[in-house]
């Protein structure tokens, strides 16, 4: 399994909800701070998008596609310089029965169509996903029209338009998959600063990533991690490091914590079968580094969790 597909199955999505709104004339919305990120697509117009505590407006044209990953809050508008009104009180007063939020402002400026929506995950691996991530992902119509989420998004438009049985269902799926294929524009896209999903798209860290992904179980080292991507040790290290943001080992470390926390809260594995799938010769001594990882016993954290 590559990195991100192993990253993003522990990802556990509790909400993809998806909306449309629908805007004519001059407006503008403020939004509060929100938990871990959010997304959305411009079917028609243009959108102007300002981070807080942040002076550049971003133009988002019709067909582009955005996520907003580090929860702060932000303001959207029909129009620069417009007074924003309160986004979630105003949306709550006037959605329409078939969930489409419709809002008139004064003035003749050309029509918004969005739909949007949030993303909160459940899972350890959450912090690995989104710690490296910009405020503001931004991918433009040309990018998007020849990707695979073009073909998403024409699903999550006629779903956001047009209700129908199983709609919140299939809104939370298509959400989902607007995640993963908007990740994989964004990598391919080649705009990526140094950081975990940069270091995916390098040809050597991520094959190394991969491995240690693929095999939490082998005893790795730097030296044949180095060796199997043809680099030297010290070459390779500096490398994986300025990259992903920690040593090669210390994010082996990290990866397999997460694998083991995971487990423990979600199944009954025995301890020495988790130790063993992630590379500890002895239940011993895995609670020894999962205690130094979390402070706590692996017996004690599954006992509090399960609580």
């Amino acid at each position: 399994m590559d990195a991100l597909s192993d990253v993003l199955s522990l990802l556990k999505v509790r909400s993809g909800l998806s909306s449309r709104f629908e805007g004519e004339g001059a407006w503008a919305f403020r939004f509060p701070a929100y938990q871990h990120m959010k997304f959305g697509t411009v079917l028609r117009g243009r959108l102007y998008l300002r981070m807080a505590d942040d002076a550049e407006l971003r133009v988002i044209e019709e067909g582009d596609v955005y996520l907003l990953t580090n929860g702060r809050p932000f303001c959207s508008a029909s129009v620069p310089g417009c007074e924003p009104l309160d986004g979630p009180a105003t949306y709550r007063s006037i959605r329409g029965a078939d969930g489409v939020v419709r809002f008139r402002g004064p003035g003749e400026v050309a029509p918004v169509s969005l739909a949007s929506g949030r993303f909160i995950f459940e899972g350890d691996a959450t912090s690995t996903l989104l710690r490296h991530l910009p405020a503001l992902i931004h991918l433009r119509a040309a990018d998007v029209a020849a990707h695979a989420l073009s073909h998403v998004l024409a699903l999550l438009k006629l779903e956001a338009g047009d209700p129908a049985p199983g709609s919140d269902v299939v809104k939370t799926s298509l959400a989902t998959l607007v995640l993963v294929q908007a990740l994989r524009a964004y990598i391919a896209g080649g705009e990526l600063v140094d950081g975990w999903l940069s270091a995916l798209s390098d040809v050597r860290i991520g094959a190394a990533l991969s491995m240690m992904h693929g095999a939490p179980e082998q005893r790795w080292t730097i030296e044949s991690l180095a060796s199997s991507v043809g680099m030297s040790r010290t070459a390779f290290a500096s490398r994986f490091r300025r990259m992903v943001g920690s040593a090669p080992l210390e994010y082996l470390y990290q990866w397999r914590m997460t694998i083991a926390t995971t487990a423990l809260k979600e199944s009954d594995e025995p301890l020495i079968s988790i130790a063993e799938r992630i590379g500890y010769l002895s239940d011993t001594a895995f609670s020894i580094a999962f205690k130094r990882a979390t402070g706590v016993s692996p017996g004690r954290y599954r006992m509090e969790r399960r609580r």
